[in-house]
């Protein structure tokens, strides 16, 4: 099988073959994907799969691959999709140093892997194709680097569960495309820069990730406040925020209201401050929206009685007073979702018991601590941080990103 010259796709994905790789890639010449996801293989990456002139496409993940990404990548000129989760690689630098050679390169997943590496920020990375950066649940330690920048084409990427800090770069607002940003549980403080509510891919542009031949799907299972809702193809991935588990600072920009693509906002457990802006009902296809575990003040705004998608709402535990709304979807929403406020009451007939009569002395960072060993088990993202596996035929690599428990924060199917 490996010496076939007519084979396009080789899918040996979940099973539990072991041992070395070995493809005989002069003889395979049409070769276009290879999914080897879910298995035990180990040793060294293939230092030949360039050589596969036609291949496209290729899943790595799960596996026990060790060491570090061929240096002979550099000559994969038809190299599109590489997804390596989840696997014993090290050495990011060397590894996006390759990578950036791949001319056709467009989507590029390294979830849990380089653990507590440094993210580099080497000026001369530049990736002028690529759609899809996930780099999620690393450890990897340092700031957004400015390399970044220079990928214009983004239109998702998360760098979520990793231990990054500084400030969150005003240059997203360049990006023309991104509609799907994740940097969740990092450390990055200071304010939220007013350009990312300027993102057009969120205010007036519908914007997606190309259909490739045969799509990607997979499933994205949100985290325990927006619980409940999955996404089968990657087609279909909703445009996203998420700076939750930071320490941002700062109020929520009225120019949020802008966002009118946006479906998910997610800023818990933050140092937030401030009044919720009425702005807000501007977000009109808003389906889920978490503001926990801040320092919020005011009332919360009756104009949000017009959000009519939203289906997750969450302000619990922050300094919020006066009635809750009780129009529009707001009699459907739990009273957990705005517990720990001073003085909020709803309405008897909205079955939202005042919020005052709850208890408000949580500690932040005990609560802090439970909330994300909650969504460990509940499971977060893309890595998107998301991975993404291989299925063929009519569906091909679902990958399915999921946040477990602290040994395996992001779990596949």
């Amino acid at each position: 099988m490996s010496n076939s010259p007519t084979l396009t796709v080789l899918n040996l994905r979940n099973n539990s073959l072991e041992g070395l790789i070995n493809l005989n890639c002069s003889a395979m010449v049409k070769l276009a994907t290879l999914g080897l996801g879910g298995n035990r293989f180990s040793g060294p990456i293939p230092d030949n799969l360039h050589s596969c002139q036609a291949l496209s496409t290729i899943g790595l993940s799960r596996n026990k691959f060790t060491g570090q990404i061929p240096e002979s990548f550099k000559n994969f000129h038809s190299l599109s999709y590489f997804s390596l989760s989840n696997t014993r690689t090290s050495n990011i630098s060397s590894a996006l140093k390759i990578f950036q050679h791949c001319e056709n390169l467009s989507t590029l997943i390294f979830t849990s892997n380089f653990h507590g590496e440094q993210l580099p920020a080497d000026p001369t990375l530049h990736f002028k194709k690529l759609n899809v950066l996930i780099i999620a649940n690393c450890r990897l330690r340092g700031s957004i680097p400015q390399w970044l920048s220079r990928s214009s084409q983004l239109k998702l990427l998360d760098l979520s569960w990793n231990h990054l800090d500084g400030t969150i770069p005003s240059w997203f607002g360049d990006f023309k495309f991104l509609f799907y940003l994740d940097l969740s549980n990092n450390s990055f403080s200071g304010k939220i820069p007013r350009r990312i509510t300027e993102l057009r891919s969120l205010t007036d542009m519908d914007v997606s990730l190309e259909k490739s031949p045969m799509d990607f799907p997979f499933s994205l299972k949100r985290n325990v406040s927006l619980s409940g809702l999955q996404y089968n193809q990657l087609m279909s991935l909703p445009p996203t925020l998420d700076l939750s588990y930071n320490k941002l600072s700062g109020s929520i920009l009225p120019e949020f209201g802008n966002l009118k693509k946006l479906r998910y906002l997610d800023l818990k457990f933050n140092n937030l401050s401030g009044p919720i802006p009425s702005t807000l009902a501007g977000l009109r296809n808003l389906e889920a929206l978490d503001f926990s575990h801040n320092k919020l003040s005011g009332t919360i705004p009756s104009s949000l009685e017009s959000l009519s998608f939203l289906s997750k709402f969450n302000v619990a535990y922050n300094q919020l007073h006066g009635k809750i709304p009780s129009g529009g979807q707001f009699s459907t929403f739990p009273s957990s979702s705005f517990v720990g406020n001073i003085d909020l009451c709803g309405d008897d007939y909205t079955n939202i018991i005042c919020a005052k009569h709850e208890s408000s002395n949580i500690p932040r960072e005990a609560t802090h601590q439970s909330q994300r060993d909650e969504s460990f088990t509940n499971g977060i993202i893309v890595g998107v941080a998301f991975g993404f596996v291989f299925v063929f035929g009519a569906s091909l690599f679902p990958e399915i990103l999921r946040y477990a428990g602290p040994m395996k924060r992001l779990r596949t199917h």
